[in-house]
């Protein structure tokens, strides 16, 4: 039979308990990639690029430097899609923070 939680043979799903460690006590964290907040900076930074490019494509159709419309429209679509994308992350760790302000402790 397998050990799809890793509890008896300890690889992957949950850690095992040690027989030395308190309950409760949780083992210090692995980091195995890169931190949270350098993800949502990362991203932050990207959504800004892309509303960039969106800007700068419809200043130049109107100034008429460019003329495809359909390029515009993608870039324009890209913009509000990772606006979009960014501004339900937020609203996720908003709620989550809500959450934990009403846990009793």
């Amino acid at each position: 039979m397998s050990d799809p939680l890793g509890l008896v043979s300890g690889s992957g799903g949950a850690s095992p308990l040690r027989p030395n460690q308190p309950l409760g006590a949780q083992p210090k964290a692995e980091q195995n990639g890169p931190a949270f907040g350098d993800v949502l900076m990362e991203n932050l930074e990207r959504v800004g690029e892309l509303n960039a490019d969106a800007s700068r494509a419809i200043e130049d159709l109107a100034t008429g430097q460019r003329d495809d419309v359909e390029g515009v429209i993608l870039a324009t679509q890209k913009a509000d899609n990772a606006f979009r994308m960014l501004q339900a992350v937020r609203n996720k760790v908003v709620e989550a923070m809500a959450e934990v302000q009403q846990m009793r402790v």
